[in-house]
């Protein structure tokens, strides 16, 4: 059984899809309003803070993948995060499954040099430091051997459908829209992003492969890393066949009209293929690696 808590969203539908069609087993979906993403999926209510139904629902499971999100409150994330974790810990260590956890690059410092899993901890504002508590519980129950884990963590991503990213909110939902994008952001800074489904099949790939256990793994993306302001000139190009870097800012600009209703092909064609391995979020030196380490990126590498 592999068990995906707190589903519902691009990446936990993307990774449901993926075990589906990669490995076999019976798949459970956990959230407060569960639906089927796959034919045969077990579908499982629960709140994640509460212990006693965390527990009932990992119950049984091989694998359980820790995929929840919550608003981008400070307040809810302090109250809530650590709770879940602590329950999820809790009930796979009572149930002896194994856990994978989605994080971000939240805890990681504010600076150009490049990011490796190594990269240690330097949390700036409450966000930060809620990322940064909750994957040091999960550390230290692994370093303990009370539980079988890895982290699997990702920058900022994109993608198809509803996801609801910074990147998609901002960028390309408005260019989709007819609008203006709107950068909160250097425009003119590149940018480590992954794509969705890419970090969900990375995630099942990990989970399902046994010798990445007890690591942090940065999840692949493309090294050859552009800013927003040639993402959107390149939404532009699909939209209107044409080369176009346009401002962040002003009123909205023909190119972005004329684009609007091709973003979703810009984004299921162009930047879907956009990937390749990569160790780290930006471009970096060398990082040595375990055997077990090179084995799971050479399947990384076979994607």
């Amino acid at each position: 059984m592999q068990t995906i808590l707190g589903a519902g969203g691009p990446i936990a539908d993307g990774l449901v899809r993926e075990l589906r069609r990669t490995y076999d087993g019976d798949i459970r979906i956990v959230s407060r309003r569960p639906a089927e993403v796959t034919a045969g999926d077990q579908l499982v209510a629960a709140d994640l803070t509460d212990a006693a139904a965390t527990s009932r629902a990992v119950a049984g499971s091989d694998v359980a993948y820790l995929t929840v999100g919550l608003p981008m409150d400070s307040d809810l994330w302090e109250r809530r995060f650590p709770t879940m974790m602590r329950n999820v810990l809790d009930a796979c260590i009572e149930h002896g499954a194994k856990l994978v956890f989605f994080d971000n690059t939240y805890m990681y410092p504010r600076t150009s040099t490049p990011q490796t899993e190594s990269t240690a901890f330097e949390p700036v504002g409450r966000k930060s430091q809620v990322r940064a508590h909750i994957a040091t519980m999960l550390l230290a129950e692994q370093a303990a051997g009370r539980v079988e884990a890895l982290i699997a963590r990702a920058p900022e991503f994109y993608g198809p459908g509803k996801t609801t990213s910074l990147t998609n909110t901002f960028v390309l939902d408005r260019i989709r829209e007819g609008k203006r994008p709107m950068v909160p952001v250097s425009a003119n800074t590149k940018r480590s992003l992954i794509w969705t489904p890419d970090a969900s099949r990375a995630m099942a790939l990990l989970g399902n492969t046994a010798d990445a256990y007890g690591q942090t793994w940065h999840l692949p993306i493309d090294p050859d890393r552009k800013t927003y302001a040639e993402l959107i000139g390149l939404a532009a190009e699909v939209g209107e066949g044409r080369s176009a870097t346009p401002s962040c800012r002003g009123s909205p600009s023909p190119w972005a009209r004329g684009c609007a209703r091709n973003c979703e092909k810009f984004t299921n064609s162009y930047l879907a293929t956009r990937w390749t391995t990569s160790s780290t979020h930006r471009s970096s030196p060398t990082v040595s690696r375990s055997s077990s380490r090179r084995r799971t990126e050479t399947a990384f590498a076979k994607f």
